[in-house]
């Protein structure tokens, strides 16, 4: 059996369906029952370790978001009831030239968590989600003008989809055992360049405006991140500390199949945008 944590959001999800379609067990944790996941759902909080223990049992693998409050804690838990290995989604911000920030501080302690943990492991470092371009939707049921920062910065954006298919055969497969997989789509774009395969997708003439990093920080302040995270994204992509256009053989390399493009990726989520 596998555990599947953030088994509703943009990751999670496809590895529950890519467990399911292989026809493997799998075990969707929720912090409430959700209608049209596959597999037998398990409700808990990693936030509270205590809650797992109907969820845990007869898991041997756990696909495992980072950045809880008692990693060393949750990841003792799953050890003493079974679980053999962990699939921890973590980020290249473990590895930016700078990480002295909030974002790189969680993914950092969350690896040496799962490292320490004595389980087998296997880290994913994906740059940036395709699926973060549903961050415009609200803007554009309002108009056919996206503004967003870092105007300027190339991304190898991955889908989640890809991400999904490295963390299964991770999950089922040996050979993973304390490796870190980098992973990233075929090309790097700018946001620009994403927006107008969204027009194409969607058949809408759609403009991009870049905001400045004083509109930048503004927006997002506005949105509700916080500093410190505002912080950690104009170090990584303002004063260039992370590198996410880099373009890496890994999704090919594990599962077979080249990755996906943000036009694939587009055209899949078309309804998204309806």
């Amino acid at each position: 059996m596998i555990l599947v944590t953030g088994a509703t959001g943009n990751v999670g999800g496809e590895v529950v369906r890519a467990l399911a379609r292989a026809g493997e067990p799998v075990r969707p944790l929720v912090r409430r029952p959700v209608e049209g996941l596959p597999g037998g759902q398990a409700v808990g909080d990693l936030n509270r370790p205590e809650s797992l223990e109907p969820a845990l049992d007869g898991v041997r693998g756990v696909f495992l978001l980072p950045g809880y409050q008692d990693m060393p804690g949750l990841l003792a838990r799953m050890r003493r009831a079974g679980v053999e290995r962990v699939v921890l989604l973590s980020s290249l911000a473990t590895v930016a030239t700078d990480t002295r920030n909030a974002v790189s501080e969680y993914m950092i302690a969350s690896e040496t968590a799962v490292r320490e943990s004595g389980l087998a492991w296997t880290f994913l470092r994906p740059n940036a989600f395709m699926s973060n371009a549903l961050r415009w939707l609200p803007q554009l049921r309002a108009g056919d003008v996206v503004r967003d920062s870092f105007g300027t910065v190339p991304v190898a954006s991955v889908d989640p989809y890809d991400i999904a298919a490295v963390a299964v055969r991770a999950l089922l497969d040996p050979g993973h055992e304390e490796r870190v997989h980098p992973l990233s789509g075929p090309e790097p774009l700018l946001p620009a360049e994403r927006l107008a395969l969204l027009a194409e997708a969607l058949g809408r003439d759609l403009r991009f405006h870049a905001l400045s990093d004083e509109e930048g920080r503004a927006d997002m302040a506005a949105a509700g991140v916080p500093e410190a995270y505002i912080h950690a994204f104009f170090g990584f992509y303002a004063d260039g500390t992370l590198d996410e256009s880099q373009v890496y053989p890994t999704v090919e390399k594990v599962t077979g199949a080249p990755p996906r493009s943000f036009t694939q990726w587009a055209a899949a989520h078309r309804a998204d945008f309806a």
